[in-house]
């Protein structure tokens, strides 16, 4: 009988071991499934709002292969424009044996720098424009270089002379665009560093301000290599401002320079404390922008336009079809070919003049295309004109800041990496009236996440701080103010 009992006892002994183990891992592996299955949800999750960033990467743009030994000298070196009595006579000789073509009666800028008016500023040039006079502004400001990724980096800074006491000063970097320069920001530069100077009440917001030349353009070394764009440049700028011993800053601009911060907030937006732009870029179009389009003339409330977008944007096809093709003739031509026209404006300094100033006429204020002087006179001086045409003459650079139209835009835009990628950081949008193209804030907002301020600027236009800076200046401080007190 005992025999008999104990097998039976024992298997069910076993069987309760054998239950209890079971049951210990259970114990053990669900909580411990459970605890791995939260994680990767909860990561999960946070992936989802962590901001997606450009990558920063690293880059060579100087002659030849990249030195594998040797550290790069990060001097910032002092730097002065200067001319000389060759290049002055160079310059006079080629303007006096200039030829032109008669222009259409009645054509005035239609068919695009009316040449009697072009002869007026060519006399102006040759008789009365003092270049050595325009060095001397120019340089009334301090000029620096540094050597950045293989290439010379050239930029002013200018500090305020005064700063009341506990008033922390902003850094601000600005950037310029294509056909403009540095010396966009002559105007602007005073009213920025010294407010209550200049009539500006904000005494609470001032700033130390940085202009690069885009290498290419001006006295920065053009780069070297095929592929240099708008991401390399913000990296660039990146690298400047760290070298100037700066940790956060904000950073403006218009034009190419627009794009340039854009990708430097998008890059590092740990570094950028505050983004203003006077020109936005939109890649993204699509079915939402379509029903936008076709419902913004009659219902502008049901897809977040306001009076003022409709009246800046509509009849859609004629401001932004009709005119944009007959603005942009010679983007087509720099994104495709740019060193073949680029040939004759380096050799001709009258063709590079009508090239160049044909923009500041019509990008200015669009109804200047039927004035037969362009209007170019009643915004701005002719030794600012040609203060700006110089510094593409004196440094050839002409052709080499047209290439980079060539590498920006030489690809799919809605296939580059920036645009994949929001700007998180708070962001300010002076939207001036005579604009190329107007964008609402409800479109901006689709890679703008952190609109602080949008203004509807009442005069002005593609050249702002050249144009308007007083406006520009106030819209700015408005801006920054705010971005303080988040």
């Amino acid at each position: 009988m005992w025999q008999e009992f104990f097998p039976n006892a024992w298997e069910s002994i076993l069987s309760r071991i054998r239950s209890f183990e079971y049951s210990q891992k259970n114990a053990v592996l669900v909580p411990a499934a459970a605890l791995g299955v939260g994680g990767m949800l909860v990561f999960w999750l946070r992936s989802r709002h962590k901001i997606k960033t450009l990558e920063m990467g690293d880059g060579w743009w100087g002659s030849g292969e990249r030195p594998l030994k040797g550290k790069e000298d990060e001097s910032i070196r002092p730097f002065k424009i200067e001319t000389s009595d060759k290049e002055i006579e160079d310059l006079h000789r080629r303007l006096e044996q200039a030829r032109y073509t008669p222009p259409l009666e009645g054509a005035a800028f239609h068919y695009g720098f009316n040449s009697s008016y072009l002869r007026k500023v060519v006399a102006y040039w040759r008789n009365q424009f003092d270049w050595r006079k325009q060095v001397e502004v120019l340089n009334k400001y301090p000029h620096f270089q540094t050597t950045i990724e293989g290439i010379v980096i050239h930029f002013i800074h200018v500090k305020p002379s005064y700063v009341p006491h506990g008033r922390a000063v902003q850094p601000l970097l600005m950037v310029h665009g294509w056909p403009g320069s540095f010396y966009e920001f002559y105007k602007i530069i005073p009213l920025l560093t010294e407010p209550a100077r200049h009539g500006l009440n904000e005494g609470d917001v001032v700033f130390e301000v940085i202009c690069p030349s885009i290498p290419g353009y001006g006295f920065s070394e053009a780069p070297h290599q095929k592929g240099f764009d708008t991401i390399a440049t913000a990296r660039i700028f990146h690298k400047l401002m760290n070298r100037l011993g700066f940790k956060q800053y904000y950073v403006q601009g218009g034009d190419w320079g627009s794009r340039i911060t854009t990708n430097m907030a998008q890059m590092l937006p740990q570094s950028v404390k505050g983004l203003h732009v006077n020109l936005v870029f939109i890649n993204r179009q699509g079915l939402r922008r379509m029903i936008s389009v076709m419902l913004g003339a009659y219902v502008p409330w049901l897809v977040g336009l306001t009076r003022e977008d409709v009246r800046r944007t509509y009849p859609f096809i004629q401001k932004n079809i009709y005119a944009l093709l007959r603005e942009s003739g010679y983007l087509h031509i720099q994104a495709t070919k740019p060193d073949t026209a680029g040939c004759g404006l380096n050799d001709s300094p009258v063709g590079l003049a009508a090239y160049i100033l044909e923009k500041f006429s019509t990008w200015t204020d669009k109804s200047f295309l039927h004035k037969d002087d362009g209007g170019l006179e009643s915004k701005y001086s002719l030794d600012e004109l040609l203060t700006n045409v110089m510094i593409y003459w004196v440094t050839s650079s002409i052709v080499s800041s047209m290439r980079f139209y060539k590498e920006n835009l030489s690809k799919d835009p809605r296939l580059t990496a920036d645009a994949r990628v929001g700007v998180y950081v708070p962001t300010g949008i002076a939207a001036f009236p005579q604009e190329i193209v107007h964008t609402p804030r409800a479109w901006a907002k689709q890679i703008f996440k952190n609109i602080i301020t949008y203004t509807y600027m009442p005069r002005g236009g593609h050249f702002a701080a050249f144009e308007e800076p007083k406006l520009l200046a106030q819209d700015i401080m408005q801006f920054v103010r705010k971005v303080e007190q988040l």
